[in-house]
């Protein structure tokens, strides 16, 4: 089975991470993503990493990670010709993501109600820091600065201590989520109306819809009401022998299980701790038996002691994911090789459509040359997009005079 979305054409206009991993999802399902960028600089994550030969060639490994199965067009879009190129590429669109503040797009006259005369067909989704209306909406909005303002920070603190940010861009990550959700959703309403339509979404609301199931306050209520969603008690991580386990046992069956494994027999039926909230009430007791028990050997160990009746995982770096069995087998990762950043491993496709059996999922995504395309050089398939436009040699050439467009020699970078 073909790709769900192989017939339709994302104009990526977005930075760094949310945006640029949102449109990432739209290409693993098919999607023709033609980044648009700046000349000279490109996307901001050109830049992020920790290896810096790679951010001065403009292939950070935040780009790399965020880019693959994309093509790249520079545009000035403060230049006249710049916009006239722009525009022209709006009408064969079938989306198109940014994430400018609120007011960006409109001022340079790229906004969504002067394009969609060009293309009444038009998905037009920004993605924004705190939404297009309200006090906040024009205030640049960050994955950690949003954490901090909507609880997250505080949620993390252990007790008596200082709030703690979750790293990893969590809200990023679940804003691209919601992004090619949105995304997706509009386009079967198209099919049913021909019509196009714009959307926005939020990182503060990304960051809130995360956290719905604290997110209820019933009328009568105190307004500082006890709203933690972890278990406590023993489900958390704790030392063993040799590294950190994670272990939950919230169920009467994963209780009973982990108590036979750890000797500790005689607590699994005890009616002090028959339940989640008993067992977190005397954590005090619990916690220092199950770790004294966990001493007698390696979080690897236990692991593999537990298997499948006690949900737990060793506590390892993300490293150990490049070859771990489970992700080879499922074909998470593969190789790219860019003839800017040379080979690499990243993420493959983390969906897969139409086959009957695991293995014929993996098979078939191992031979998908988009999903297989490394993340693009700065401008590579400027030349070849904009003669899909009428664009002449000539006229190229032009447009790259008056450095309206940049581009780089098109290489082969496909696996």
């Amino acid at each position: 089975m073909q790709k769900p979305l192989r017939h339709i054409r994302v104009l990526d206009l977005t930075n760094v991470l949310a945006g640029p991993f949102c449109c990432h999802q739209l290409a693993h399902l098919g999607a023709e993503v033609i980044k648009v960028e700046t000349p000279g600089t490109g996307d901001l994550a050109r830049q992020l990493g920790a290896d810096a030969e790679l951010n001065q060639r403009l292939m950070g490994v935040s780009f790399l990670a965020q880019n693959p199965g994309k093509q790249s067009v520079t545009l000035n879009l403060k230049h006249a010709r710049g916009k006239e190129v722009f525009r022209k590429l709006v009408q064969s669109a079938d989306v198109l993501v940014e994430n400018f503040r609120p007011g960006v797009m409109d001022r340079l006259g790229l906004g969504y109600e002067t394009l969609k005369q060009d293309n009444p067909r038009l998905i037009y989704c920004a993605m924004t820091g705190y939404g297009a209306v309200g006090p906040m909406a024009r205030h640049a909005g960050y994955d950690q600065v949003l954490q901090s303002m909507t609880g997250m920070c505080a949620a993390q603190a252990k007790a008596d201590g200082p709030p703690e940010v979750l790293y990893g861009s969590v809200v990023d990550y679940y804003g691209a989520a919601l992004i090619s959700n949105s995304v997706s959703a509009a386009l079967y309403q198209r099919e049913k109306t021909g019509r196009g339509q714009a959307i926005e979404v939020s990182l503060l609301g990304s960051a809130l819809a995360m956290q719905s199931a604290r997110l209820v306050w019933a009328e009568g209520e105190p307004r500082n009401l006890e709203r933690d969603m972890r278990s406590g008690g023993i489900t958390g991580i704790h030392p063993t022998r040799d590294g950190h386990l994670y272990l939950s046992a919230n169920t009467p069956h994963f209780w009973r299980a982990l108590c036979g494994h750890l000797d500790l027999a005689d607590l699994a039926d005890h009616p002090d701790y028959d339940t989640v909230k008993k067992r977190a009430a005397q954590a005090a007791v619990l916690v220092p038996l199950v770790r004294q028990a966990l001493s007698r050997a390696s979080a690897r160990e236990w692991a593999e002691r537990f298997g499948q009746s006690v949900p737990c995982a060793e506590v390892r770096p993300v490293e150990d994911m490049f070859d771990h069995p489970q992700v080879e087998a499922m074909g998470l990762m593969r190789p790219y090789r860019s003839t800017q950043a040379g080979n690499y491993l990243g993420l493959a496709q983390w969906a897969h459509f139409g086959a009957s059996g695991e293995a014929a999922a993996v098979e078939g995504e191992a031979k998908d040359s988009a999903t297989g395309r490394a993340a693009p050089s700065l401008g590579e398939h400027s030349e070849k997009i904009l003669s899909t436009l009428g664009y002449t040699a000539d006229e190229v050439q032009q447009l790259m005079q008056s450095a309206v467009v940049q581009y780089a020699p098109s290489s082969d970078n496909k696996q």
